[in-house]
C-alpha cells in the first residue's frame, strides 16, 4: 500500500514529521517497506527555456539550443525534439546529472562535432511518464532557474506500507491516519460524503439476483459527462504511487479506492443493454477483461451483466466491452458489496489479480456504500460534470453488529502488559470502538474491522496501539540444575548422520518436499497427490529423496561443476506415511585428470557403496552383519546396484549407479551413482536409544594374517564366502576382506579365483602351529560347504 505524505495529511491533522510518522506506522504494525521522494533523484533538474533553436550543421533532424539556466551564461546544447524551439520553457540537466529513465550521467559531450553541455528532458527521461515525443513544455510563468521538482510539487515523499491479510481496515489512506491517530499522531478527518440529491430517476433498473455473493449492489446514472484526461493533481498523485493515469472516470475510482479502501466501477450507459444485474455466471459464459484476456467463467462466480451477457467479474475486474472512453456521455457508477470468500475463490480460479480483488477478498466495509457512492458521484460532478439520478439499492449489505464482551485485565493477562483503564478507553475510542461501561465491558466492533471477533483480538488492538516493545520480558519457568536434553532419539541419530556426510567431504542441500509427478514416476509415483499445488511442478509429495538430489546435481553440472557430492537428511512420502531417509547422489568426476593416473576418474557404485556403509554406520546399523543382495529399485543399473539388508527381507539402503532411464528422465548425463539409507529401518538397540560404546580393550598379542585362495563358480558372489569364512571361527576371526579377483590362466572356464585375508587374534597367548592349522581347516571347510575349493 502506497502513499505520498501530502495524500496522509488530507486524511490526518499533524504536525509530526516524516520520520515521526514512518517510526510510528512500524511500531503499530503497519511496517514501512520503504520511503522514496521523487524530488531527491530530480534534484539536478532545473526550469530553462531555449533562448535561440538553430539547425545542427551536420544532422537534419538535430537543432543546437542555446539555454538559459538561470545560472550565469547561456549554455549550448544539441537536442533532437521536434517540439524544441526558441521561447519553449522546459527542464535541463547538466553534466554530471543522472537521468533516471535513460541510466545514464550527463557529461559534456561532442554530438556530431557539436559541443553538447547538457540536456533537455522529456517525461519518460525523468520516469512522470510514458511520453518521449519532445521534451516537456512547461507555462510561459514557470520561473527559469528554479528547482523543477520543488516547482513541479513532486516534493513529496512516497511510503510504502506493508499491510497484513487481516488489516483490511488499511487498504486505504484514511483507514491508516486512523491508526496514526490512535497512536497520538494527530487527529483523524471525518469523511466529507454530503449526499446528492438526484435530479431526475435512475433510467436503468438495478437489481442482484445472487444474495450471498452480492448482498448489496447500489448504483446511479450520471448524465452528460464529459469525459477527459483527469487533472494534473490527480494524475500526479496516481502516478507516484505507481498507477497510470487513465481517464477522468476512471481515474476517480481509482482514487477513492486507494483513499477509503472502497473499489468502485463505471459503466458506459450506451453501451448496456437492459438491466444490470449481479447473478452467478452460466457455465462457459467469457468475458473479455480490461487487461485484454479472455475469460470462461462457470456458475461458482459472481458476474455483473446484462441481458448481452456478462461485463465484470464481481469485484476483480470490468469488461472491455462497456468500460467508459472519451466519447461517454453517460455513466452508471456501480458501488457494491462481494463476499470475500467467494472473490478469493473466483480469483484463484482465474488466476486473476487486481487491486479491487485484494480489497474485496480481505473484506471491505459494508456500511460505507452510500458514503462510498456519495464521494464517486461528487468526484466525478466535478471533474467531468454532468448531473446525477437518483440512487438505486438493491439488496442490503451485512452490517450487523457485533458484541464483544472485554474485561479490562484481560490486557495485562493475555498482553503482559498492564494499561490503565482510562487509556484503553482512549485507544478504543480512537480505532473507532464504541462500549458500554459495565463488568465486562460490551465493545462493539466497527463495520471496518472483520478481523476482530473476540477479546483476545482487543488486546491486541490496545497492546499495539500502546507499543508492543513496552511489553516487559519475562523469562519462562525453568526447573532448577542442568536442564534436560529436548531431542529425540530420531533427531540425534540425524545429527550423527548429517555430521558423518558432511565429514566425509559431502555438501548438504535442502530440496523440496514436493516434486513434478513426471519426476515421481521414475520412482514408482507418489501416492499423495496435492490438490492445491503452489505450481505444477511441485504436485506430487516425494516417494524418494533422489528427485530432489538429481535435479540440484544438474543444476551443479551446468554451472561447471565438475564433481558433485550431494546429500540430504529428509522424508520420504509412501502411502500415509512420512519415513526418514537419507540420499546421496555422487555425480561427474571422482578425481580430476592428473599426470600420474591419466584422465579423470568417474564415480562407481562402489562409492556410492562406501558411503552407504558409513553413514549407516553412523545411525548406529550393524553393518558387520549386512548383506549385499540383488533386487534394487528399476531406478538403478540392475547389473550395477544392490540392497545392504539385514536378512532376506529387511532393507536398509539400496546403492548403485543409476539406470540410463532414470538419467534421461532427469536430462542427465551418466555415470551417476546414488544410495538411498532408511533410517526408520535400523533396529533399535535393545535397553533404551543410547549409543553405549563398549571400553576400549587393545590387544595383548599381535594379531595373525592369513591369505587363502578358492575357486568359486562365475556367478558367486564375493559376499557369500566372506560371510561363510567369518562364521567359521567366531571367535579368533576378527576381519575378512578380499584383495583380489581373477580369470584366465590357470583358472577353469565357468570359475573365479577370490583371494581373501583373514585376520586372526589371539587370546591371552600366542597361536600355536597346531592351532593355526586347525583354524586354518575350519576356514576351508566353511568354504568348500559354501560352494567353493581351496586353489591349488
Amino acid at each position: 500500500m502506497k502513499f505520498t505524505l501530502s495524500w496522509l495529511k488530507e486524511h490526518l491533522e499533524t504536525d509530526a514529521s516524516l520520520a515521526d510518522i514512518v517510526e510510528t506506522l512500524t511500531r503499530i504494525g503497519l511496517e514501512v517497506e520503504g520511503v522514496e521522494n521523487p524530488a531527491e533523484k530530480l534534484a539536478p533538474f532545473v526550469v530553462a527555456e531555449v533562448l535561440t533553436a538553430e539547425r545542427h550543421p551536420q544532422a537534419d533532424k538535430l537543432q543546437v539550443l542555446t539555454v538559459n539556466t538561470g545560472s550565469g551564461e547561456p549554455v549550448q546544447v544539441v537536442c533532437g525534439a521536434p517540439n524544441a524551439r526558441a521561447g519553449l520553457k522546459g527542464v535541463f540537466g547538466g553534466p554530471g546529472a543522472y537521468v533516471p529513465g535513460s541510466d545514464l550521467t550527463l557529461k559534456v559531450a561532442a554530438i556530431r562535432g557539436v559541443e553538447s553541455r547538457g540536456m533537455m528532458c522529456s517525461v519518460r527521461e525523468l520516469e512522470l511518464g510514458e511520453e518521449h515525443d519532445g521534451i516537456i513544455e512547461l507555462p510561459a510563468d514557470a520561473p527559469v532557474g528554479a528547482g523543477f521538482a520543488e516547482w513541479r510539487g513532486l516534493d513529496d515523499p512516497v511510503i510504502d506500507v506493508a499491510i497484513t491479510p487481516n488489516r483490511q481496515d488499511c487498504m486505504g489512506v484514511h483507514g491508516i491516519a486512523r491508526d496514526l491517530a490512535a497512536a497520538g499522531l494527530g487527529t483523524l478527518k471525518p469523511v466529507e460524503a454530503k449526499a446528492i440529491a438526484g435530479s431526475f430517476p435512475c433510467p436503468i433498473e438495478i437489481r442482484t439476483d445472487d444474495p450471498e455473493g452480492c448482498p448489496a449492489f447500489y448504483g446511479r446514472v450520471i448524465r452528460g459527462v464529459k469525459n477527459g484526461p483527469s487533472p494534473e493533481w490527480l494524475q500526479q498523485r496516481l502516478k507516484a504511487v505507481g498507477q497510470r493515469p487513465i481517464s477522468g472516470l476512471v481515474d476517480m475510482t481509482n482514487y477513492i479506492m486507494l483513499s477509503y479502501g472502497r473499489p468502485l466501477h463505471v459503466y458506459d450507459l450506451a453501451k448496456l443493454k437492459g438491466p444490470i444485474v449481479a447473478r452467478k455466471a452460466k457455465d462457459g459464459e467469457t468475458m473479455l477483461a480490461l487487461n485484454g484476456k479472455t475469460y470462461r467463467l462457470d456458475s461458482s462466480m459472481t458476474v455483473i451483466a446484462d441481458d448481452a451477457g456478462v461485463h465484470d467479474i464481481g469485484g476483480i475486474m470490468g469488461g472491455e466491452d462497456t468500460g467508459a472512453t472519451d466519447d461517454t456521455t453517460d455513466v452508471v457508477i456501480e458501488c457494491a458489496y462481494f463476499d470475500p470468500e467467494g472473490i478469493a475463490r473466483t480469483g484463484q480460479q482465474l488466476a486473476l489479480t487486481s487491486d479491487a480483488r485484494t480489497r474485496f477478498e480481505r473484506g471491505v466495509d459494508p456500511a460505507f456504500l452510500d458514503a462510498g457512492l456519495e464521494l464517486a458521484t461528487r468526484m466525478a460532478l466535478d471533474l467531468v460534470g454532468g448531473e446525477a439520478s437518483d440512487v438505486v439499492r438493491a439488496g442490503s449489505p451485512p452490517t450487523e453488529q457485533r458484541v464483544v464482551e472485554y474485561r479490562p485485565e484481560h490486557c495485562g493477562e493475555l498482553g503482559g502488559l498492564d494499561v490503565p483503564q482510562e487509556r484503553q478507553k482512549d485507544i478504543l475510542l480512537g480505532l473507532g470502538f464504541t462500549f458500554e461501561h459495565g463488568d465486562p465491558w460490551e465493545i462493539d466492533v466497527p463495520s471496518w474491522r472483520r478481523d476482530v471477533i473476540g477479546s483476545a483480538d482487543i488486546v491486541e488492538e490496545i497492546i499495539r496501539i500502546e507499543g508492543i516493545d513496552r511489553v516487559p520480558s519475562t523469562p519462562l519457568p525453568r526447573v532448577p540444575g542442568v536442564a534436560r536434553p529436548t531431542a529425540t532419539p530420531e533427531q540425534l541419530v540425524e545429527r550423527r548422520v548429517r555430521r558423518a556426510a558432511a565429514a566425509r567431504g559431502l555438501n548438504e542441500a535442502v530440496t523440496w518436499s514436493f516434486v513434478s509427478e513426471a519426476e515421481a514416476e521414475p520412482f514408482g509415483g507418489s501416492a499423495c497427490i496435492l490438490d492445491n499445488p503452489i505450481s505444477e511442478e511441485l504436485k506430487a509429495m516425494r516417494p524418494s529423496l533422489l528427485p530432489g538430489l538429481l535435479a540440484a546435481a544438474r543444476r551443479n553440472l551446468d554451472r561447471g561443476q565438475t564433481s558433485v557430492r550431494l546429500f540430504e537428511v529428509g522424508r520420504r512420502y509412501l502411502g500415509n506415511r512420512e519415513h526418514p531417509t537419507v540420499g546421496v547422489v555422487l555425480a561427474g568426476e571422482r578425481a580430476p585428470r592428473h599426470w600420474s593416473r591419466g584422465k579423470a576418474e568417474p564415480f562407481t557404485a562402489y562409492d556410492a557403496k562406501a558411503e552407504a556403509l558409513a553413514l549407516l554406520a553412523a545411525a548406529g546399523a550393524p553393518v558387520d552383519n549386512l548383506q549385499a543382495l540383488d533386487g534394487a529399485a528399476a531406478v538403478y543399473h540392475p547389473g550395477r546396484s544392490a540392497r545392504l539388508c539385514l536378512g532376506p527381507k529387511t532393507a536398509l539402503a539400496e546403492f548403485g549407479e543409476l539406470h540410463p532411464a532414470t538419467l534421461k528422465a532427469f536430462d542427465l548425463d551418466g555415470p551417476i551413482v546414488a544410495a538411498e539409507i532408511y533410517l526408520d529401518a535400523i533396529p533399535q538397540r535393545r535397553g533404551g536409544s543410547g549409543r553405549m560404546r563398549p571400553a576400549y580393550a587393545p590387544p595383548p598379542l599381535q594379531a595373525v594374517k592369513r591369505d587363502f585362495a578358492f575357486l568359486v563358480p562365475s556367478e558367486t558372489k564375493a559376499d557369500a564366502l566372506l560371510r561363510a569364512i567369518r562364521g567359521a571361527d567366531k571367535a579368533t576371526i576378527t576381519d575378512v576382506s578380499l584383495f583380489d579377483v581373477f580369470t584366465g590362466q590357470g583358472v577353469p572356464d565357468g570359475q573365479k579365483s577370490l583371494a581373501v585375508e583373514v585376520v586372526l587374534q589371539p587370546g591371552d597367548k600366542s597361536f600355536s602351529h597346531e592351532e593355526l592349522e586347525a583354524i586354518s581347516g575350519r576356514i576351508v571347510a566353511a568354504a568348500e560347504k559354501a560352494g567353493a575349493r581351496l586353489r591349488d
